[in-house]
């Protein structure tokens, strides 16, 4: 029978497995926006506020699926149909995807509507949190 060292090391190894893949995940607008709560947050991502543009990572991207599953509470495939449903009703144009964390911030910098998803610890003065994923 193991002990509860062996036991507590085995707890404490699947704790750090289980989240060595998570990151502090921020929501990022221009430095002239205003705050966003989760739902608004929601709605912009899955085409229900026309007036935002959504600033996507590529399709690829670790950082996607995470911001997916813990903002809209969806993997990529369900938000793939959200937007082709939006796109073929004509109320909103897909996300233009970005390679990487320091071109979503770029682009948000660049654009007062935009808004997009970054690692925390890619914030500068460029963007302001508008967000932080829980």
């Amino acid at each position: 029978m193991p002990n509860v060292r062996t036991l507590l090391a085995a707890l404490m190894l699947a704790t750090a497995a289980g989240t060595a893949g998570a990151r502090d995940l921020v929501v990022v607008v221009h430095p002239s926006a205003t705050a966003l709560d989760k739902e608004q947050v929601v709605d912009i991502f899955l085409g229900r506020a026309p007036k935002a543009v959504p600033v996507d990572q590529t399709h690829t991207a670790p950082i996607r699926a995470e911001f997916y599953r813990e903002v809209t509470g969806r993997d990529l495939a369900q938000v793939r149909a959200v937007w082709s449903r939006v796109i073929f009703t004509g109320k909103a144009r897909a996300p233009k995807e970005y390679p990487d964390s320091a071109a979503v911030k770029k682009a948000v910098a660049e654009n007062p509507r935009a808004v997009g998803y970054i690692e925390k610890s890619a914030v500068d003065a460029t963007v302001k949190v508008a967000y932080e994923v829980p």
